[in-house]
C-alpha cells in the first residue's frame, strides 16, 4: 500500500491545503494529513478542532486519515510506515526551507519528500494571511472551504 503524509499546522485549514492534500490522496493509497502540535505557540484554533475542521473537509476522499504529531515528522512517518512525504511549494522561498528539511529527513531516516507546485490560485495564500484578513472583517470566503469559514467567524467573534 503506498502511504504518505501531508504535515502542517493547518490553524486553520485553507483551499490550498486542501488543493494538495486532494492532490496526493490521487497518487497514493493512504494519506494521513499531521497536524503539528506546537506547544510554544498559541493556534487560533485547538489541534482537536483543526483535526474535526479537516478530517469534514476531506471526507469526500476517502483515504485520508487525519492525526496530531508531537516531535520529529520521521519519527511520525517511521511509527506508520510512511515512506512519502508530501509538500506544496508556492514560491521559490518555501522550496529553500523545504529542501532543507527534505533533506535533514532523507538523512535521518530515507523518508522522501514530494514537492508539488502550488495551483496558481493559491499561491499567495497561507494560513497567517487568512487569519490576519478575517480579522479585519476582509472576505476569505474564497480562501477556504465554508465549514471553515464558519468556524473561522464563529472563533473571531468570540475575540
Amino acid at each position: 500500500m503506498r502511504r504518505a503524509v501531508c504535515p502542517g499546522s493547518f490553524d486553520p485549514v485553507t483551499n490550498g491545503h486542501l488543493d494538495i492534500i486532494a492532490r496526493a490522496s490521487r497518487l497514493y493509497d493512504v494519506v494521513h494529513v499531521a497536524v503539528m502540535i506546537n506547544q510554544s505557540k498559541q493556534g487560533l484554533f485547538t489541534v482537536e478542532e483543526r483535526i474535526e475542521l479537516l478530517r469534514q473537509v476531506t471526507a469526500e476522499y476517502g483515504n485520508v486519515e487525519v492525526e496530531s504529531f508531537h516531535g520529529l515528522l520521521v519519527d511520525f512517518c517511521k511509527q506508520r510506515d510512511i515512506p512519502a512525504i508530501v509538500k506544496g511549494l508556492r514560491a521559490v522561498s518555501d522550496f529553500d526551507y523545504e529542501l532543507q528539511m527534505a533533506q535533514m529527513n532523507n538523512g535521518l531516516s530515507g523518508v522522501e519528500t514530494l514537492f508539488v507546485p502550488t495551483n496558481p490560485t493559491y499561491s499567495f495564500l497561507s494560513s497567517s494571511l487568512v487569519k490576519e484578513v478575517a480579522a479585519w472583517g476582509g472576505d476569505v470566503s474564497h480562501l477556504v472551504p465554508p465549514l471553515v469559514l464558519e468556524a473561522l467567524d464563529e472563533r473571531l467573534e468570540k475575540r
